[in-house]
């Protein structure tokens, strides 16, 4: 179980309500691999975490656990952000207050518009797609832990493997991701 602080949650609300404000529709399952991609397409870039999220390798994708029981039911970390709607077989995110950019750099904000301009059209099940790619860290993992063979039968839609955001750097930026994340840790819970 992770724990946040007060300004990851305001970080991690404010980004989605900046999606959510942009994209028409925006589903739970969309939401989640858009954040993702987000963290993953950032720390590609700046070699920085962007929302400190942890995610795991799940049958639909990497997923965020604790975002994704948030949005399961009433939002509880996610309260002063938004609401959630529930249509048919889908349930969909509403923003219940503008967006705050108190929380984020320029280049986090680039970092967003450019997430909403590239993925921000495509269906869940596009998404879906994207994260599945056999050059993706999710499939790496999922095949090296004998998952795939699991979410392809349905015997299972989860599991606790946790998706490494460095996966894709070289050793200094790896080096610069960990030790942004751990300053960003200690720095959040000196300033709550």
């Amino acid at each position: 179980m992770k724990t946040y602080s007060r300004s990851d949650i305001e970080k991690i609300g404010n980004a989605i309500i900046y999606l959510a404000e942009r994209i028409p529709d925006l589903s739970k399952t969309k939401l989640l691999k858009l954040l993702y991609l987000l963290e993953e397409t950032f720390a590609k870039k700046y070699q920085l975490p962007f929302l400190n999220l942890e995610f795991e390798v799940w049958q639909a994708g990497p997923v965020a656990r604790d975002i994704f029981i948030d949005l399961s039911d009433e939002p509880l970390l996610l309260k002063d952000y938004i609401t959630i709607e529930k249509k048919a077989d889908s349930t969909y995110i509403k923003p219940i207050t503008g967006f705050s950019d108190d929380e984020f750099s320029d280049n986090e904000i680039d970092m967003l518009n450019l997430v909403v301009e590239h993925f921000g059209s495509l269906t869940a099940t596009d998404l879906v797609k994207r994260t599945h790619q056999k050059n993706s860290n999710w499939y790496t993992i999922a095949k090296s832990k004998g998952l795939l063979d699991l979410f392809e039968n349905r015997l299972t839609n989860s599991s606790d493997e946790k998706i490494d955001l460095t996966w894709y750097l070289d050793e200094k930026g790896k080096d610069t991701f960990v030790e942004q994340n751990h300053f960003n840790q200690l720095l959040s819970y000196i300033n709550d």
